[in-house]
């Protein structure tokens, strides 16, 4: 037996030592690809009917009346039935017997989700592509005072929705922001880039220090000698300082209420200037009574 036989026997590994090789085990197979289901891959069709109902508020109840023969039309494709309530509020969507797509009635749970999010009709059928998902992201739960969550969130979008475009483009996908939460678009690994800056943002970790990571890792993707390398050396790391503030220090409060504040005579009588004065009035009185000739003596 040669070395480098013997060099190749030491290298695998006792369990893969027989294992043979797959016709996906090349190179050129990308393991990530979500291939598409068609009607023949699925030609007997559902067993069982699955549905899916959400409220949506009463202002977008113009909107979805336009639109909704739109929805009718792109989810008759798949098979899907749609219907909507104006009475109670909701809209419904269930599978049929042409229903050939197993996954598809969750894609249209998303789509009406989507839809009474104030997501644009145009957007929300993207959500029925393969590699498209979607994110409702609720940031209410971050903060509890209601001024520091307003101002969180319009850091967030930034002045004139410059920073929301900014991480859109950043991250390719669509982003809403809308009341207590954040509707996001996209592929998965963008929806995880959004995720992540959306909850950094409501922990008081401005945005613009995420953009700049983004920017830097898209610059560093474009070289491809760096694909199998740690790139921590080129990523920017920031420190959290802390501004001290003075320590106010809290009042002690008594159960008893405070004591009663003492009178002009409550002092006068303390300092004993009070018997000093009523010595000198009866000296006065006793002067103004005398005749006037014994007060010239006096």
């Amino acid at each position: 037996m040669d070395d480098s036989q013997q060099q190749d026997q030491k290298k695998t590994p006792s369990k893969k030592k027989y294992r043979k090789d797959k016709p996906w085990d090349g190179d050129d197979v990308d393991h990530w690809k979500v291939e598409s289901f068609k009607p023949e891959d699925n030609p007997h069709r559902l067993l069982e009917e699955s549905s899916f109902a959400t409220l949506f508020p009463k202002y977008r109840e113009k909107y979805l009346q336009k639109v909704w023969s739109h929805v009718e039309r792109a989810l008759k494709e798949y098979g899907v039935k749609c219907e909507l309530n104006l009475v109670e509020g909701s809209m419904a969507v269930h599978t049929t017997r042409k229903t050939w797509d197993p996954y598809i009635i969750m894609k249209a749970r998303d789509l009406i989700k989507l839809l009474a999010r104030s997501v644009p009709y145009e957007q929300a059928l993207r959500v029925l592509e393969d590699n498209i998902a979607c994110d409702i992201i609720k940031i209410k739960s971050f903060v509890r005072n209601k001024e520091r969550f307003v101002k969180r969130r319009q850091r967030l979008i930034g002045p004139g929705g410059k920073t929301l475009k900014a991480v859109e483009l950043l991250t390719g996908c669509y982003m809403l922001v809308q009341g207590n939460t954040v509707a996001a678009l996209g592929n998965y690994s963008g929806l995880k880039q959004v995720r992540h800056i959306v909850e950094d943002t409501m922990k008081n970790i401005h945005p613009v220090y995420n953009i700049k990571i983004l920017m830097i890792k898209r610059e560093l993707m474009k070289d491809p000698s760096l694909a199998n390398e740690s790139w921590d050396r080129f990523l920017p790391k920031f420190k959290k300082t802390n501004v001290k503030r003075r320590k106010i220090k809290p009042k002690e409060r008594s159960v008893f209420p405070p004591p009663p504040t003492e009178s002009k005579v409550d002092k006068e009588l303390a300092s004993g200037e009070y018997f000093l004065k009523q010595r000198k009035r009866q000296k006065e009185r006793s002067q103004s009574e005398l005749p006037s000739k014994y007060k010239k003596r006096l």
